[in-house]
């Protein structure tokens, strides 16, 4: 399996691990830190791990493509779960 798609699997997990986090804790929803910089700090934990596991070898590296996509699908997921349990949130 490329890195692409286990990075795409990682970004459906961490979006619906912050909508389930943002549904279940009220208390989270007032930290200091708004829950799309989660999704942020998630996805680059991940590049961070994957670059230094590789060393950035060529091959290796998530494509930008695949950036784009897996945040934006984090993004609606934190976003889609809280609206379908119907939980008023302010994410900016």
């Amino acid at each position: 399996m490329s890195i692409d798609r286990i990075f795409l699997i990682f970004a459906l997990v961490a979006g619906a691990a912050c909508g389930l986090v943002l549904v279940e804790v009220p208390a989270a929803r007032e930290f200091r830190l708004p829950p799309y910089f989660w999704v942020i700090l998630a996805i680059a934990a991940f590049e961070g791990v994957a670059y230094f596991r590789s060393r950035g070898a060529p091959g290796t590296v998530i494509a930008v493509e695949t950036r784009f996509i897996g945040f934006g699908i984090a993004i609606a997921l934190m976003i889609a779960i809280p609206a379908i349990a119907g939980v008023q949130i302010r994410y900016f």
